[in-house]
């Protein structure tokens, strides 16, 4: 095994900005020393707990497992994958290699300490990892309590909680260690970003035509991606990137917009001023902060479909059946006589104004205005034979229509009434807007205002 002061160099190195977590995880786990029974590893999404924790562990080659509580939909499972990789774990440490046997039952912590006890006997020091264990589905109170004392009943064995807030009567348990993993600062997530800079050329460029070589190239995408990685927090991030996935996310979906310019010859690879105002406009939009189903720049078809209302499609008779609900529910029924009769030739005219010619002293509300009133099926059958266009008998088609609407909630029934819908003294309301049904009217070629009193 590599030397302790080794071993955190290098993961110094391969974790930048958490030089402190791993000294102190380094320290509590080496295998030379006793370890806490519980230690607690706390902090905010995308902090690193996990995978650090989980580095430190195999750095210092002590036997451990690892349980994703995510993976874990009740509390039994939980304890069941706890106690089998247990069981793998110290196999593979002993050089026996991994079991594949039947599943150990396992439903108590009770039950859990037994199979540890046996599990870890022949291991000097065992620490068992719980990942997410405050998110558990399904977890009593008393299953972190009973977890964390764990540590204390068996000799060889440290619990590790990795949880995202802690709480101080989260384990009852006085005197456990915890260990914080803060949020990166701008400064952080640009050293982690810059690890990894992205390439300014796709292609390889040609090196005896340009004199321009991988050498120039790692150069120059290591000077100019940490300040482009500034500029995008100062832009965007620092608002909108709550963690350093999304920030990274950001950084790369920008990325190759912002060296287009290079690319296509316009700019140099060190005119970041020139290029930084070329493509300010990058900056100013959320296009990189919406997802990709959504798209940027909906073409023209689609801002006229959306301009256009979208109205319920329905059969053609009950078009004309809803019309002539609405007719019911809004036209006084002994107006019935005036509009909807057919026998002799008449004028239909609005009704507003006295007789003498002398203006109204009260104002009229429009009637589609006014809540709708209930009528009746016989009385909404009447109607429809007047504003049909040619007749119709009344057949199982229009019942099963009058049954569609009262499904879809366009025609409510209203009072006691009877147990059947097609009742002739079943009294109906509508339940739709004038937009809507004087709309559905001009698709049949019925104008409702000719036929709606005033």
């Amino acid at each position: 095994m590599a030397p302790l002061e080794s071993v955190r160099q290098e993961l110094s190195q391969q974790f930048p900005c958490r030089k402190d977590q791993i000294q102190v995880l380094s320290t509590l786990f080496e295998a030379s020393f006793p370890s806490p029974p519980t230690t607690v590893v706390h902090g905010l999404e995308a902090t690193g707990k996990s995978v650090v924790v989980r580095a430190v562990l195999q750095a210092l080659d002590v036997p451990h497992a690892i349980i994703d509580s995510k993976e874990c939909i009740t509390t039994r499972q939980l304890l069941e994958q706890a106690v089998a990789a247990t069981r793998n774990s110290v196999h593979q440490a002993l050089g026996t290699g991994l079991l594949h046997g039947n599943q150990i039952k396992c439903e108590t912590v009770n039950a859990l300490e037994n199979h540890l006890e046996k599990n870890i006997k022949d291991v000097p020091k065992f620490v068992l990892v719980f990942d997410g264990v405050d998110r558990q589905k399904e977890a009593p109170m008393t299953l972190l309590p009973g977890l964390a004392r764990l540590g204390t009943i068996i000799p060889n064995l440290s619990i590790v909680f990795i949880i995202t807030v802690p709480n101080p009567r989260l384990l009852h348990l006085p005197g456990t260690p915890h260990i914080q993993f803060p949020t990166y600062s701008k400064e952080d997530m640009i050293t982690i970003l810059s690890l990894d800079p992205q390439d300014i050329f796709l292609e390889r460029v040609d090196e005896e035509r340009y004199d321009y070589g991988e050498e120039e190239a790692s150069e120059d995408k290591a000077w100019l991606w940490p300040r482009y990685c500034a500029v995008v927090w100062d832009s965007i991030g620092k608002g909108a990137a709550r963690d350093l996935r999304t920030f990274t996310l950001i950084c790369y979906n920008l990325w190759r917009p912002f060296v287009q310019p290079i690319v296509d010859g316009t700019h140099g690879t060190r005119d970041f001023s020139k290029l930084l105002v070329s493509r300010r406009s990058i900056f100013q939009g959320d296009e990189a902060l919406t997802g990709k189903i959504i798209s940027a720049k909906p073409s023209a078809e689609d801002q006229n479909n959306r301009s256009k209302p979208t109205f319920l499609e329905l059969p053609y008779y009950a078009k004309f059946l809803l019309c002539a609900g609405y007719l019911a529910s809004y036209n006084p029924p002994r107006q019935d006589k005036i509009y909807f009769m057919k026998s002799t030739e008449r004028k239909r005219r609005r009704r507003g104004g006295n007789a003498g010619g002398r203006a109204s002293k009260h104002r009229k509300i429009p009637r589609h205005l006014l809540n709708p009133s209930p009528f009746s099926l016989d009385r909404m059958l009447a109607i429809l034979q007047s504003i049909l266009i040619h007749p119709v008998a009344q057949t199982g088609q229009i019942s099963a229509q009058i049954a569609t609407l009262t499904s879809l909630r366009l025609l409510l029934r209203t009072g006691a009434g009877t147990a059947d819908l097609l009742d002739p003294a079943t009294r109906f309301r509508v339940n739709c807007s004038w937009e809507y049904v004087s709309s559905l009217g001009r698709s049949v070629g019925i104008e409702l205002r000719d036929y709606l009193a005033t």
